[in-house]
């Protein structure tokens, strides 16, 4: 007998509330520990003094942006476009305000899910600081937990938002239909809660990024290269700003990226969920749902059995707590899969392991692409230690060779990703699944199911992507309160750790965008044949659609410039402050006169939320206005389809190219700086900080905003879509 639809959101609802319950009580452990000594918070409250302040500048310039956004829907829904007999409500105000308040909801529980996590990670970091002065185990969970927050908050918002508007929506069926009838209705309704989620992590992370990446050029070339003074070294102006940036960019920004990697890849999933109704029922809409439930609480357990002895790696030990994770995310989903898949309405016996073989590979998947990503940004591995041995001639050579290395880093992850979607898709063809005509129909549901799979270990993923800027600013604590060498010790290993965790993480979600874009994708030609009764074709031998796909290309090339030369700008304002202090106070590098720190802080601030707008407003734009242009000559869907085809493939490639790239210039220089090639302050580490410098826009800046880019476009033209057709 299948489960009734009270019972799935009851279960879907419960989990999520529990997670947050969770994440609570963990919050409270975490604040719970020692904030160490009076040095050393005093930095802390100045880290948590600039986080706080930029972010609630930035989510007032981010409101201001979603509220015009929203009023464009309304607008769109409710008068420019001609109502439909496939509409989900006959009622376009009625549909309007069904998609506009789903908009802001999501973009509502974005910011706060990017919010808390960060408020706990300007936190955590003075606790694991204090904590790794008595042991490496202690200041790794307490490290790990503050991430769990924001892990666990991210993943159970998500799923809250999307079943608690399914709730509500099912309470609200029109008296003409039976809740049976209403349900299939209810996933287009929500479509703008992926929208809001998209729109609120693009400029969350494209700020964030610019942010981090500002203060950390400024500080790397003044005070590195210039001043020949050590990292996070208390005489650098900079510093402050450069530690505030590593949570505003990793924490609030991957927070916001994959809070609506989650809520839109759900969404797109129970519209294709839809399109089986008649074999599944409601347990096929909402399995995504409770496959996220799952993977929540096994994000859990696997964070609760972390822990290390003193003479071990401290990423082993974070290994065994995600392969845990993967484990629990992989039986509970097998249960989920026989219980919801395995008795259709129609015969098909064999669907629901044919869907289980489909999150296995998305599981396999995400490990393949921690792989591939630790190999290409490790120093233990070749293409780290040959950028290294290029800087042995200058920048230029390392520039070249890290150029090289991000190039040929797209051939693995393309293969991964090639394979994914194609065997998920087979699988899904050979489940037994047919339409009226006898041909197979759950090829696409297949991989959706696949990218749940991968989806599975989210809460863990964030948890180690958020240890990273807790660690790194722990240290910064560390150095500038001047504590002793065994501590710096400690906190020297968690970083290394944490920017091995914050590259992974990027793999992670690049390799969830691919399989989350060609899942939207095939989501926005569903509901264009629900809304028109055709199936769209994108011929690129069609000279309209080929130019549609050159545009979507294009954009992804103009997006990454514009969010590239961002940096360049805020960063400029930078070192020409960090120099004039130098200039102005020749007592800073003795040690009598105090930098100022704070005169940073705003200079990054007013820079990032200026810089932002431009990328952001360019990326919710264009599409729409490549749909209204191509509408006038009788192609609107269509080249949207191209547009949204070629932008996902150049943006995939092109986020690969920086993350990687950037990820390994990085370790290049740490590397050098074990004592290699001539070690610290050698002309070799100079050239390395030349080219981590190149480097960093590249991987915290372009790179991670181009994974929210790919998901936008498809939420964006979920949303609007009727008005293209």
């Amino acid at each position: 007998m299948l489960p009734t639809q009270s019972t799935l959101l009851t279960i879907i609802i419960g989990a999520s509330v529990f997670a947050l319950v969770f994440a609570v009580w963990l919050a409270r452990w975490v604040l719970s520990r020692q904030r160490g000594k009076v040095e050393m918070q005093r930095i802390s409250d100045a880290i948590q003094q600039g986080a706080e302040a930029f972010l609630a500048r930035q989510y007032r310039t981010i409101a201001l942006l979603a509220i015009v956004v929203a009023v464009v829907i309304y607008v769109g829904y409710a008068f420019l476009r001609r109502p439909n007999p496939s509409d989900p409500v006959s009622d376009p105000h009625l549909l309007a305000l069904y998609v506009t308040v789903s908009f802001l909801l999501g973009a509502l529980s974005s910011g706060i899910a990017g919010f808390v996590g960060m408020w706990t990670a300007v936190r955590a970091n003075i606790r694991t600081a204090a904590a790794a002065m008595s042991s490496l185990n202690a200041a790794l969970q307490v490290a790990l937990r503050g991430g769990a927050v924001a892990g666990l908050f991210v993943v159970a918002m998500s799923l809250l938002g999307v079943g608690g508007l399914f709730a509500i929506l099912t309470a609200l069926t029109p008296t003409t239909m039976t809740p049976a009838d209403w349900a299939p209705h209810i996933p287009f309704l929500i479509v703008g809660y992926g929208f809001g989620a998209s729109f609120v992590a693009l400029f969350a992370q494209l700020g964030g990024g610019i942010y981090t990446k500002a203060a950390d050029v400024g500080a790397d070339l003044v005070g590195k290269v210039e001043a020949g003074i050590p990292e996070d070294d208390p005489r650098n102006p900079a510093v402050i700003a450069d530690l505030v940036g590593d949570n505003v960019g990793d924490c609030a920004g991957r927070g916001a990226d994959l809070f609506e990697s989650t809520a839109a890849e759900n969404i797109g999933a129970m519209i294709l969920g839809v399109f089986l109704y008649r074999y599944f029922g409601i347990p096929g809409i909402l399995f995504p749902l409770v496959a996220g439930a799952i993977g929540l609480i096994a994000s859990i357990i696997g964070v609760m059995t972390v822990k290390t002895r003193e003479d071990a790696d401290p990423m082993q030990a974070l290994n065994r707590g995600f392969y845990v994770t993967a484990t629990l995310s992989l039986f509970g989903f097998a249960g989920a899969c026989r219980w919801l898949l395995g008795a259709p309405l129609q015969p098909a016996p064999d669907a629901w392991w044919h869907f289980l073989l489909c999150g296995m590979v998305g599981v396999l998947m995400s490990i393949a692409f921690l792989l591939i990503t630790q190999y290409y940004t490790e120093y233990a591995y070749r293409p780290v230690k040959a950028i290294a041995e290029a800087s042995q001639t200058g920048p230029a050579t390392n520039i070249i060779q890290g150029i090289a290395v991000g190039l040929e880093a797209t051939v693995l992850p393309v293969f991964a990703i090639g394979i994914a979607i194609v065997a998920s898709y087979y699988l899904g063809r050979a489940s037994g699944l047919v339409d009226s005509a006898g041909d197979p129909i759950g090829g696409l549901y297949g991989t959706a199911i696949a990218t749940m799979g991968m989806l599975g270990t989210v809460g863990y993923v964030l948890a180690m992507d958020t240890f990273g800027p807790i660690t790194d600013n722990a240290g910064g604590i560390i150095e500038m309160s001047q504590q002793p060498e065994s501590v710096r010790a400690i906190t020297d290993r968690l970083d290394a750790v944490g920017n091995t965790t914050k590259a992974l993480t990027k793999g992670y979600a690049i390799g969830s965008a691919a399989l989350a874009a060609f899942l939207l994708f095939s989501a926005y030609l569903d509901e264009v044949f629900n809304y028109t009764g055709r199936r769209v074709v994108v011929n690129i031998a069609r000279p309209e659609l080929f130019v549609a796909g050159l545009l979507g290309a294009m954009l992804v090339f103009w997006f990454s410039s514009l969010a590239i030369k961002a940096v360049g700008r805020a960063a400029y304002s930078v070192i020409n402050e960090v120099r004039r202090q130098f200039r102005e106070k020749p007592g800073i590098m003795q040690g009598t006169d105090s930098p100022d720190y704070g005169r940073c802080v705003d200079i990054v601030t007013i820079g990032a939320l200026k810089e932002m707008v431009a990328p952001g407003v360019l990326v919710v734009a264009f599409p729409i206005a490549v749909g209204l242009a191509f509408k006038t000559i009788g192609l609107g869907a269509e080249a949207v389809a191209a547009f949204l085809m070629v932008a996902t493939i150049a943006g995939i490639l092109m986020a690969i190219f920086f993350n990687t790239g950037g990820g390994a210039w990085d370790n290049a220089k740490k590397y050098i700086e074990t004592g290699v090639y001539g070690g610290k302050r050698s002309d070799t580490h100079k050239a390395s900080v030349v080219g981590d410098t190149v480097g960093d826009p590249f991987k915290d800046t372009a790179g991670p905003s181009l994974h929210v880019l790919v998901k936008l476009l498809s939420t964006i033209t979920l949303v609007l879509a009727p008005l293209f057709i």
